[in-house]
């Protein structure tokens, strides 16, 4: 529970990690998978609850609503439709996180829910100045977001048309976005 407002969780790991060669939920980064990180990540950062969008794979996952989206091979869009539909009514906005990028941290997490409190519909980390996740959508705007995410861009159809409803949380000090797209990345990032 977020002081100010409830804000759940949801991270999507529903893809088939065509370019890995498995589905990411599974893999392992650090001793711990990739799902688990994931729910650890927006639970630390205060979200609650947390769901979890799965496909692909299949998985127990403790601390987390699991949600299965039979769509899922038609990209990220119906995982985030899966996902906020799922949301509980009681939720006044979710923070929406991506399963392959381990460097976020709860901190991020946080930023976004106090930008939520101190009055902003819609919050987006950013690394560098350029726009990446998590991203924070308060409820008012589940319907377009869900109306607008189509094949593999989840929310960004939404944030490119309403720009002047974002607002900016630097998190350059709290995390890294890279994300794990093929195994020479994993390697890579464990090593950080």
């Amino acid at each position: 529970m977020i002081q100010g407002g409830r804000v759940a969780g949801i991270l999507l790991a529903a893809g088939a990690g065509s370019r890995f060669g498995a589905p990411k939920a599974l893999v392992e980064f650090g001793g711990e998978r990739l799902v688990d990180r994931g729910v650890r990540l927006l639970r630390d950062g205060g979200c609650d609850p947390v769901v979890v969008v799965l496909g692909a794979a299949e998985a127990d996952v403790a601390g987390a609503t699991v949600v299965h989206n039979p769509a899922w091979a038609g990209g990220m869009g119906s995982s985030l439709r899966a996902g906020l539909d799922a949301a509980p009514g009681s939720a006044e906005a979710v923070v929406i996180a991506l399963v392959d990028q381990p460097l976020i941290t709860a901190e991020a997490v946080r930023r976004l829910a106090a930008a939520f409190v101190a009055g902003a519909s819609v919050a987006v980390a950013t690394y560098g100045g350029a726009p990446r996740n998590p991203v924070l959508i308060a409820r008012a705007h589940f319907a377009e977001v869900a109306r607008m995410a189509a094949g593999d861009v989840g929310a960004r159809p939404f944030l490119r048309a309403h720009r002047d409803l974002v607002t900016a949380v630097p998190c350059d000090d709290v995390g890294d976005p890279a994300d794990i797209d093929v195994p020479a990345d994993l390697r890579s990032l464990d090593g950080r």
